[in-house]
Order: C-alpha cells, then sequence, then structure tokens
C-alpha cells in the first residue's frame, strides 16, 4: 500500500518547505485547519463560563497561531514566486480566510466571553501585553460588526469578502501590467547614457529570455536608470508612459489589466463598511485603529507639512526648469524629464553621480555592516544558516542571536527583483513570538526587496537608496523579531497603529549617512577602499537635494488618499481625478501629463493596509527622526542609547500605547524640528537648506 503523502503546510513544528509545498497542498491544509479551529472553539464555548486567559483565550492564540503558520508560506509564495497553478489556489483560499475571520469576528458567544473576562476580576492581574490583547479584541468585534442586526451583519460579511477578492486582484493587476511590457532594444545607441550597470542588467533581461540585444523593464532596477540617465528623450517617455499607465484605460496596454473598474468597487464598498458600523466616513473608521484621533488631525498634519515645504518645492523646480532649458536643451521640462535634468543638476551641483556610489556599495559589505551595526546598537550577532529550503536560489537565511548566544529570531532575506515577484520591498512575518505551556516559539521574519541582481561575475552593486531601503526594511524586522511580547495580537508589529509601524523602519534610514556607520558598510568591490570623505561630503551635500519635492509628492499622496476616504469621494473615475486634481492644485509643484493614471497602481491603498492610512509615513517619519536626534546627541553608535531603543520601542511591540513609548525613550513628546532638519526643509518662506 502506497504511503500517503504528508502536506507540507501541515509541518508546523519546522520551518516551511518551501521546496515541497505545492499549489494543491493549500486548499487541503486551509480545510483542515479552519475545521480544527471551529471545532476546538465551539466545544470549549459550549462548556460554558467561568473563562479565563488560559481555558480560552491561550488555545485561541495557539489556534490562530497555527493557521497564519500555514498561511503565511502560501500568501508569500503568491508575492515572490507567482505561477497560475498557485495564483488559483491563492484564489480558493481567500474567500474562506475572510468567511473565517468575519465569523470569529462576528461570533456573539465569543464577544460575550472576552467581554466577561475583561470585566472580570483576572483582568487586574494580567499583564500590560494581556490587557492590551483584550482591549484590541473587544475594539476589533465592533469594528466586525458585532453590534448589527442580523441583515446588516450579513452584508458586512458580503462586504468583506469582496473588499478581500477585490484588492487582491487590483495587486495582480499591477503585477502582471508590471511585467507585461517589455522593451527590446538591438541598436545601442538607444542605450546611450545608461551607467554600466543598467546596460549589464538589460542584456541580461535579454539573454534570459533568449533574444539577442537588450531588454527593457517595467521593473525599478531596469526603469529608473533609464528615467534618470538615458540621453534619448523617446525612451525616457516611452518608459515612463508604460510605468504610469500601468493597469489602467491608458498606456501601450491599454485595458487589459484594467484597475479602474475595480477601484470604483472598493471605494464603495469601504464607504458602505464605514456607515454600516456608524462611522462618517471611511477615513474615521481606518483612525480606530491609529494613533490619530480625528481625520482634522491629520488634515492640519499634512497641510502644515505642506505649508513649510511647497515654497521650498516651488523654487527647486523653478531652479531645475532653468537648468532642464540651459543646459539640457528643453524648451520645456516634461514630467519624463525631471529625473534626467534633476540627476544632471545633482552632478553639477554637487560634482558627483549617484552611480558613482555604487561600487562601494557590493551587498556582500553591506550586509556585512548592516549586522555589525546592529550587533553595536542593540548586542545581537547575525550568522547565516545554510541548508534551509528556499523558494530562490538568491534567498538567504539568517538567525539572530543576543547577549550569550542566547536564540531570538530568524529571517529569510530575498534581495533581486525578478520575474513573478512583486515589485516594491516589504517585511512580512513567517511567524510570530509566542510563549505557552509547550515553550517559546521564536519570530521569523521574510525581509524581500526588488534591487539590481548581480550580473556575471560581478557581485550584486547597490545604488545608496537600494542600501536606504535595505535599512528600512531591516528596521521592520527587527520590530518583528526583537519583540519581547509573548502574545501574538500584540507581538512585534501585531497591534501597532498604523500610523506607527514606519518609525523603527524609517528611524534604521539614518545610519545610511553618517560617517562611521559609512565605514562599515562601504568598501570599494575592488579595492576594497572605505568611501572617500570627499565622496562622502559630496554625498551628504546633495541628500537635501530637492527634498523640498521629494515632500510634497508624498504629501500629495497622502493627501489624496485621505481625502478620498473621508470626502466620500471617488463615485467615478472623472470625481477621483478631479480629487486628485483638488490635491496637485493645493500641495504640488510638478503636475504630470493627462495620460498618467497613477492611482491604478497605488497598491499601498487600493491593495495594501494603507487606506486612509498613507500619512502614516509622515506621521511615523516625525517619531523617528526626532528618535535618531537622541543619537546624535549621544553618538550615532552609542551602546546604551541603542539597548533604551530597544527596550521601550523594539521589545515591546503593540502591548503599549506607542506615544507612552516614545516619551519613555525621548523623556518628552515628539517635536516636528529634527524632521524639518533632516528633510532639508527650513521655515516657511526662508529658502532652501543645503
Amino acid at each position: 500500500m502506497p504511503r500517503r503523502e504528508i502536506n507540507p503546510l501541515l509541518c508546523l513544528d519546522k520551518l516551511p518547505a518551501f521546496g515541497s509545498i505545492r499549489a494543491e497542498h493549500v486548499e487541503p491544509a486551509m480545510d483542515i485547519l479552519f475545521a480544527k479551529n471551529r471545532a476546538a472553539l465551539t466545544e470549549r464555548l459550549a462548556s460554558g463560563p467561568p473563562f479565563t486567559w488560559n481555558n480560552l483565550i491561550e488555545p485561541i492564540e495557539r489556534n490562530e497561531d497555527r493557521l497564519s503558520r500555514a498561511w503565511s508560506p502560501v500568501n508569500h509564495l503568491h508575492a515572490v514566486a507567482d505561477n497560475e497553478a498557485l495564483r488559483a489556489a491563492y484564489w480558493a483560499a481567500i474567500p474562506k480566510l475572510t468567511d473565517y475571520a468575519t465569523e470569529l469576528g462576528q461570533n456573539e458567544d465569543l464577544y460575550r466571553a472576552y467581554r466577561g473576562i475583561a470585566d472580570g476580576p483576572e483582568y487586574a492581574s494580567f499583564t500590560p501585553a494581556q490587557r492590551k490583547t483584550i482591549d484590541n479584541a473587544l475594539r476589533d468585534f465592533r469594528l466586525s460588526g458585532i453590534e448589527l442586526a442580523a441583515g446588516p451583519r450579513e452584508r458586512f460579511k458580503s462586504i468583506r469578502q469582496q473588499l478581500s477578492e477585490l484588492q487582491t486582484r487590483f495587486e495582480e493587476n499591477v503585477l502582471d501590467a508590471t511585467q507585461g511590457w517589455i522593451k527590446h532594444v538591438t541598436d545601442p545607441y538607444e542605450l546611450r547614457g545608461l551607467p554600466p550597470t543598467a546596460r549589464a542588467l538589460a542584456k541580461e533581461n535579454a539573454r534570459q529570455r533568449g533574444l539577442t540585444g537588450w531588454v527593457l523593464t517595467l521593473e525599478y532596477p531596469s526603469y529608473l536608470p533609464v528615467l534618470e540617465y538615458a540621453e534619448s528623450g523617446e525612451l525616457r517617455r516611452e518608459m515612463y508612459e508604460a510605468y504610469v499607465t500601468r493597469a489602467s484605460d491608458q498606456g501601450p496596454n491599454a485595458g487589459r489589466w484594467d484597475n479602474g473598474g475595480l477601484m470604483l468597487q472598493i471605494l464603495a464598498l469601504r464607504r458602505e463598511q464605514a456607515q454600516l458600523l456608524g462611522f462618517r466616513s471611511y477615513a474615521s473608521l481606518s483612525l480606530a485603529r491609529k494613533m490619530a484621533r480625528q481625520p482634522v488631525e491629520v488634515l492640519q498634519f499634512l497641510r502644515d507639512l505642506a505649508g513649510r515645504s511647497k515654497p521650498v518645492a516651488a523654487a527647486e523646480l523653478n531652479e531645475l526648469e532653468r537648468f532642464g532649458r540651459e543646459r539640457c536643451d528643453l524648451a520645456s521640462m516634461n514630467a519624463w524629464d525631471i529625473a534626467f535634468c534633476a540627476e544632471r543638476l545633482r552632478e553639477q551641483r554637487h560634482g558627483f553621480s549617484q552611480e558613482e556610489l555604487r561600487p562601494y556599495f557590493p551587498i556582500e559589505q553591506v550586509l556585512k555592516g548592516l549586522f555589525d551595526i546592529a550587533r553595536r546598537l542593540y548586542g545581537i550577532h547575525i550568522r547565516e544558516r545554510t541548508g534551509v529550503e528556499v523558494w530562490h536560489p538568491d534567498v538567504h537565511f539568517y538567525e539572530l542571536a543576543g547577549k550569550e548566544e542566547e536564540p531570538r529570531a530568524c529571517f529569510y532575506l530575498d534581495l533581486y527583483a525578478r520575474r513573478h515577484k512583486r515589485g516594491g520591498a516589504w517585511m512580512d512575518e513567517c511567524r510570530s513570538r509566542r510563549r505557552d505551556a509547550g515553550g517559546l516559539q521564536r519570530p521569523v521574519a521574510y525581509l524581500t526587496c526588488n534591487f539590481t541582481p548581480p550580473v556575471g561575475d560581478e557581485p550584486a552593486l547597490l545604488a545608496h537608496d537600494e542600501v536606504v531601503t535595505l535599512f528600512h526594511e531591516f528596521g521592520h524586522g527587527l520590530h518583528h523579531m526583537l519583540t519581547r511580547v509573548d502574545h501574538p495580537p500584540v507581538a512585534g508589529i501585531n497591534g501597532v497603529p498604523w500610523d506607527a509601524v514606519e518609525l523603527p523602519s524609517q528611524f534604521m534610514e539614518n545610519w545610511c549617512w553618517e560617517r562611521e556607520s559609512l565605514d562599515l558598510i562601504a568598501r570599494h568591490y575592488q579595492t576594497r577602499a572605505p568611501l572617500p570623505q570627499p565622496l562622502l561630503e559630496k554625498m551628504r551635500g546633495a541628500r537635501h537635494f530637492q527634498s523640498g519635492m521629494q515632500m510634497v509628492r508624498q504629501i500629495e499622496f497622502a493627501l489624496f488618499d485621505f481625502r478620498l476616504h473621508d470626502e466620500q469621494r471617488g463615485a467615478d473615475l472623472a470625481d477621483l481625478q478631479a480629487l486628485l486634481d483638488e490635491v496637485r492644485g493645493e500641495v504640488a509643484v510638478v503636475f504630470p501629463p493627462a495620460f498618467n493614471r497613477f492611482p491604478h497602481s497605488f497598491g499601498h491603498i487600493f491593495a495594501g493596509g494603507y487606506a486612509a492610512g498613507y500619512y502614516g509615513y509622515k506621521w511615523a517619519e516625525v517619531l523617528s527622526a526626532d528618535a535618531f536626534s537622541k543619537f546624535e546627541e549621544n553618538g550615532i553608535l552609542d551602546e546604551n542609547t541603542g539597548r533604551q531603543f530597544m527596550r521601550s520601542i523594539l521589545e515591546q511591540g503593540g502591548s503599549r500605547d506607542p506615544m507612552d513609548l516614545f516619551i519613555e525613550f525621548r523623556g518628552r513628546p515628539p517635536s516636528i524640528e529634527p524632521l524639518l532638519r533632516h528633510s532639508g526643509i527650513s521655515r516657511p518662506n526662508s529658502g532652501v537648506h543645503s
């Protein structure tokens, strides 16, 4: 009799068996776990009170963690190694996951059990993490429609189901549109101006496709160098138009993966969802889980930043347009000319090109230096571990240990752009920290980027912006991995308000600019020489180059997102575009061409978790800049300050209010001044800081 195959998604005592997971494993594994969890919960609730942490909440945490560990590798593979079979399996599971989550959130017996524990004598003896777990759960019950009548509750359930499916389809359309366009180049003259790294990548792209010459794609390591360096204005325009019209009704693939209708459906369902729960708008609903409490608070914050930044941005654009006319022979500045002219202006003003920095950032040295910085600040040691199953040969696996080699966490590192991989950079959970009678489960993270890969015998040489991105995602990873909280709902990034979750990530970016830390991460890949002081001074001098334009661009995205969800806008595509035009009229200095369809690929708000929350990047940046200013005062590699940040922020996860944690670390409430200084933004109308 043949041996029955073991489903690798159900082997939950080990790391995911990525080499063995197949699409046909997904639905059976999830169905088994759904059934087990439902049966266990039904049995426990049927047995009646008294309900306690140990007999109710701890078993729920265990079962939910088991489900999360099975789904995590499926969700991750869908993002980094997509194929038709896996996508179909993913789609089959999504409705079941949504139904299961809504079912829990609308379980009246479970809600009463949690309410009883919160009102009972045991609550006073709980740790802060336990109390926060209970409090968050009661809030989430309300936000899941527990108090609705039967009819509206069913409608709420249907809305959640539809939103889950629509948001997934939005993200897949962007991925397909990004990878559904290439530019095959056979005449090297078209590529004039491109740096060697970009040309080599284009040559490798062609080789992988069995083509001669070069292939340009809309993956960022291929797209951005064209916009910054290609001397051909026609090529820049062609690439720009293909990129900004992805998944829309415009551009070379117009209508093929159009997200227009999906956006309208998503917005309408979010409005209805908020109204069912008694909120004025989806923005108000979103703030129920954030630091900011009222929409006016967010709007005032963004408009204050815009007021400080826009005069600076306008002066920068005027200078760039003048430079374009005089030095780049441009009669007018088109959207696809801005990055090209900006790089030429940077070269003239600061005497260097971003490409000059690449040889000093070979990936091996950057990682070695990053890990050394983490050791000095937080007392942790990071070592690569081999023999772990991964989803691609480029993926590496690392273990993180604390003092006296105490194991604390692990992480997968997937650095390079490739086909069938979602663009961007992110950190996600493989496992959360959890402790029960059986022992401690240590956290495991996925750190994913889309950097320029190594070509031929040359190592991967990172642009400085890519180094910053790596530090950013590593900061998220540390938040997940260094937590000392033992309850998954508030461990690591879980339970952290979305407008505070970027604090540790943006905080880590600061070490990409300091001499002491650059001496650890920057070494010429051939000579091993450190970054020369003159080049460092040029790089730091250029740090605030066009910082005003960068600031108002982010404010534009944040204000568009928040107003879209606060003012019930987006009834049709014309209204959505009208709102975007209004926002640009208020805060922007650059106005793109009519064919630009930026919202159609704005995955953060239409597919990710940033709906009515994109402002959180700037909100958290106030916290991160002010937190780093303590290192500026005490020494950027000061061990005591690093340990304080770890204890007050990284180890606490979502167990306490983030403002209380910040004040504990900084000794006072946050100030906006360090952000303005770090961004090169002065007080209004006082010019540009260089």
